[in-house]
């Protein structure tokens, strides 16, 4: 059974093996053995001496991405200096997304964070104020239950799956499910064991019952394939700092479009929400009974966005969606299987049992172990740098790690 804390992951990371300051320009020093097998770890500031496979934590910016965002500084710190028109980035960027997960540019809206759109879809429905009840499951992410427990003293009526063997059971979703559901909040993958939804199945399921689906994907944006139109999916949120390979600051809400205004409403607003605010009070203005008048835009950023955007963060993703892109998120996926497969296989031999289901092939697999093994003092003493908690560690290799890294990982746990 899945027994690691809240808390053990989030605040306990004292064991947690440190990454070694970056030494030089971005990408200097000498090659190792560990860069011949990734062609792609030279795309990447990562010292030669440090293994870093902890990118579900935060992923390294690729330094096509740096010097994106150093270029964007440059310019802001001189006065005058035109910068690049953010509505044509912005509109490039949300184009990148849209097309990583099959969606229209106009179902995408940015926001600071997940939280934030996961926020936005339950107020925008109207939860709980409008009745009903919403189904989530134990390996959702905390955060997101946190704010559905807070709406439950306000009278929601929520149900919570438990985890068996590291999943969520499609069936113990259907058990909790009902006519008067509004809502089912699932992680496409979970950030404790990479556990993955079939998000197929949680739609199907949703929308035979008159439901919707919100799916928090941090944890799955360019590192799983993901088709919103396949899956049927009505609402999914992430930010960029994971998988995107981008920064703090800014993300992304999907809404199918159909459901803007007719299911999910505007619940905040700002100079976003119209193309054109036209003002009826200066010199010249056309008059009008208001000083100002507007007509609300009709896509998804016009519904959620209110003010200004972390330009920072839109120019790391300006370099970074497309560097994935031409990766491929399935390439992505098949490079990092074999070195999962070898982790499942050889850690339960160390002492440390896995509690991420045989055959995931999403981006993190995780382990509970006894105290006495310290894991922590081990992998820092190795200058490998993962995510360790007081029982639990969590490796989440990208495409700049290798065999050897999970080799030598193997070795520091011997």
């Amino acid at each position: 059974m899945f027994d690691l804390t809240r808390r053990e992951l989030i605040a306990g990371m004292g064991g947690m093996a440190l990454t070694s300051s970056v030494r030089g320009r971005p990408g200097a020093g000498a090659p190792d053995d560990r860069t011949a097998g990734s062609p792609h770890r030279a795309d990447f500031a990562i010292p030669a001496d440090l293994t870093f496979i902890n990118s579900a934590y935060t992923h390294p910016l690729p330094i096509k991405s740096v010097e994106a965002v150093q270029a964007h500084l440059a310019r802001r710190s001189i006065p005058g200096v035109t910068m690049p028109d953010s509505g044509e980035v912005s509109a490039a960027v949300k184009g990148h997304f849209a097309a990583l997960i099959n969606a229209r540019p106009h179902e995408i809206s940015f926001i600071p964070n997940t939280s934030m759109g996961e926020n936005l879809v339950v107020l925008g429905l109207g939860i709980p104020g409008t009745g009903g009840n919403v189904v989530t499951d134990a390996l959702h992410f905390d955060g997101a239950i946190l704010h559905l427990q807070a709406l439950q003293t306000q009278g929601l009526d929520l149900r919570i799956a438990m985890p068996k063997d590291g999943r969520i059971e499609m069936a113990d979703l259907e058990k909790l499910v009902d006519r008067n559901t509004r809502l089912i909040e699932v992680s496409q993958v979970a950030m404790y064991n990479g556990f993955e939804h079939d998000l197929k199945a949680v739609s199907d399921l949703a929308h035979a019952h008159g439901a919707y689906v919100y799916a928090d994907i941090i944890q799955g944006a360019g590192a799983v394939p993901l088709d919103v139109r396949a899956t049927g999916v009505d609402f999914c949120a992430c930010a960029s700092f994971k998988w995107l390979m981008a920064d703090f600051g800014l993300g992304f809400l999907y809404v199918r479009e159909e459901l803007l205004d007719r299911v999910v409403h505007r619940t905040h607003f700002g100079y976003h929400s119209s193309p054109d605010i036209v003002t009826h009070f200066l010199s010249y203005d056309p008059p009008a009974a208001t000083p100002f008048t507007w007509e609300f835009g009709t896509s998804a950023s016009a519904h959620f966005e209110v003010g200004s955007n972390a330009l920072g963060a839109l120019a790391a993703l300006g370099a970074s969606l497309p560097y994935l892109r031409t990766l491929g998120v399935a390439n992505i996926q098949a490079w990092r299987t074999p070195l999962l497969a070898r982790l499942h296989t050889e850690m339960p031999r160390l002492g440390l049992r896995p509690v991420t289901p045989t055959g995931t092939t999403t981006p993190l697999i995780s382990f509970v172990f006894d105290e006495n093994k310290r894991v922590g003092e081990r992998l820092t003493a190795r200058n490998i740098n993962a995510r360790v908690g007081r029982n639990y560690l969590r490796l989440s290799p990208s495409i700049f790690n290798d065999m050897s890294d999970i080799e030598r990982v193997l070795d520091a746990l011997s």
